[in-house]
């Protein structure tokens, strides 16, 4: 099992952190290496949702973890965000890849939720007593976001939902849906978003998938016929949806990014003690100065890596005008590195890394998603390379 390692001594430790991040990341490392390592691969056997796990890392703090102070969260930054993660996925890239997306979810709501409906649901959910599922994707709509069907039509003093999610993680085991729905015309300007409590009348949920890799959180399909929310269940103004979808997701891209980089420290970890125990040819794999480049070569991109991911955060606590194209810069770069560095680890390992009883082959099928997720990589491109054709700008 993949033990967080001490970052006092290790090669690809972050540099600058204040007292205060260096206490969150050592709740967040006593946290994994207590609560998760022990149950990460039986709950990927066995498909299971760790409700309690997540709920005790609500108490800490860690479900609303940039959420208002007001609104029952903890009020961080998305740096110090970013350093909680890292070390929950060092350990299950799984479940705190979910513990992420609740976050953002989470976050969405407390941002723009009416203050009575903030009121009912706020601490709950940033205390990790609540779960939220975050519903944009449809059968139909992926990449191309802004072309989603599901409709939301004002009936009185309600709105009424018909259409389908797919994907959607946590579904079916949550108790809040983030939705986006079309209230308006074509494209992202008639797209709005809404709280919809996970019980309300007409959700139809689909089957359980069955995924290469998160498999400690349930991913489904829904279908909402007919289902009636109060409109103080608006989030923010009508037509509000699509840019309340892109600002969470600048922030979940971070939150994935730091997963996989979370999942590349514990590859490395654990591709550091193989080389110091296993022999070959008379001599430790340490020895081997073929695999020592390969490791100085995963070490360095982790390390690029989380810097960049860490510049990104940075600029969204600013509020930087370009967050945005960073935020994707990271979320590529930190998300492809991670999956190399994971099938570098893996190869190390040669064929004990490729069976269960090592951590090696589930740390690589859970980041593998993150390539995809919170918009591809090859979006990610798009956004940067429309900033660098439409903007004078440089980035720096």
């Amino acid at each position: 099992m993949a033990a967080v390692m001490d970052w006092q001594v290790h090669p690809a430790a972050p540099t600058g952190l204040s007292e205060e991040q260096a206490a969150y990341r050592e709740a967040a490392r006593d946290f994994a290496r207590a609560e998760l390592a022990p149950h990460a691969a039986h709950w990927d056997a066995h498909s299971v949702f760790p409700r309690e796990a997540i709920a005790q890392a609500g108490e800490l703090g860690f479900c609303g973890l940039y959420v208002d102070e007001a609104a029952g969260g903890s009020g961080l930054t998305r740096l110090d965000a970013a350093i909680v993660f890292e070390e929950l996925a060092a350990a299950d890239p799984s479940t705190a890849a979910f513990i992420s997306i609740h976050n953002m979810a989470t976050w969405m709501f407390a941002a723009h939720a009416a203050p009575a409906l903030r009121a009912r649901w706020g601490a709950e959910l940033a205390s990790g007593r609540k779960l939220a599922s975050y519903c944009l994707t449809e059968p139909g709509a992926g990449s191309d976001a802004a072309s989603l069907r599901t409709r939301a039509r004002r009936d009185g003093g309600d709105y009424v939902i018909d259409g389908a999610k797919a994907f959607i993680s946590g579904a079916g085991s949550t108790d809040l849906l983030v939705v986006m729905a079309r209230t308006g015309g074509d494209g992202a300007r008639g797209i709005s978003a809404f709280a919809v409590p996970a019980d309300a009348a007409g959700i139809v949920y689909g089957r359980k998938e069955e995924k290469m890799g998160w498999n400690s959180q349930p991913t489904r399909g829904i279908s909402f016929e007919g289902v009636r929310v109060p409109a103080d269940h608006l989030l923010g103004a009508e037509g509000d949806g699509f840019k309340i979808a892109m600002k969470g997701l600048d922030g979940g891209r971070l939150n994935i990014a730091s997963c996989s980089l979370g999942a590349a420290q514990g590859a490395l970890d654990a591709a550091r003690r193989y080389m110091g125990e296993r022999r070959q040819f008379g001599k430790k794999l340490a020895e081997f100065q073929a695999l020592q480049f390969k490791l100085a070569d995963m070490a360095t991109q982790l390390v690029a890596a989380r810097q960049m991911v860490h510049t990104a955060a940075r600029k969204v606590d600013a509020g930087a005008g370009d967050a945005t194209v960073w935020c994707a810069m990271a979320k590529r770069f930190a998300t492809d590195a991670g999956f190399s560095i994971c099938n570098e680890a893996l190869q190390i390992h040669g064929g004990y890394g490729y069976i269960r009883e090592y951590p090696i082959e589930r740390l690589m099928r859970d980041c593998r998603v993150h390539q995809i997720l919170e918009g591809t990589n090859e979006i990610m491109r798009v956004i940067i390379a429309r900033h660098l054709l439409n903007s004078e700008e440089e980035l720096r």
